[in-house]
């Protein structure tokens, strides 16, 4: 599988409005996350950990009105499996949301 399919990213929003975040995993474990959201340039920046950090860029819309109204976002890193019938969760946490 090509390397680039595991830097992507997509968000969930559940009925209540909650807003999931699932990528792939990253080398260390996270250590008081948070994000920082930026509107202004659809973007966000998630701090995992002191010396990890993901731009995650062309945000949807929707996805940065659930953001706005919440104080955290749930997390979910997935496995790096070239099957995906394999693939697991790894760290599931919440991040601090910042403005």
């Amino acid at each position: 599988m090509d390397a680039e399919v595991f830097d992507t990213f997509d968000f969930l929003i559940n009925d209540e409005d909650e807003v999931m975040l699932l990528l792939y995993e990253r080398e260390g474990e996270p250590k008081n996350p948070q994000i920082e959201i930026n509107a202004e340039e659809n973007a966000a920046l998630l701090v995992r950990n002191e010396t990890d950090s993901l731009l995650l860029r062309d945000i949807p819309a929707d996805v940065f009105d659930s953001l706005q109204d919440a104080d955290n976002l749930m997390v979910c890193e997935l496995s790096r499996s070239e099957n995906e019938k394999e693939t697991e969760i790894v760290y599931a946490y919440e991040a601090e949301i910042r403005d």
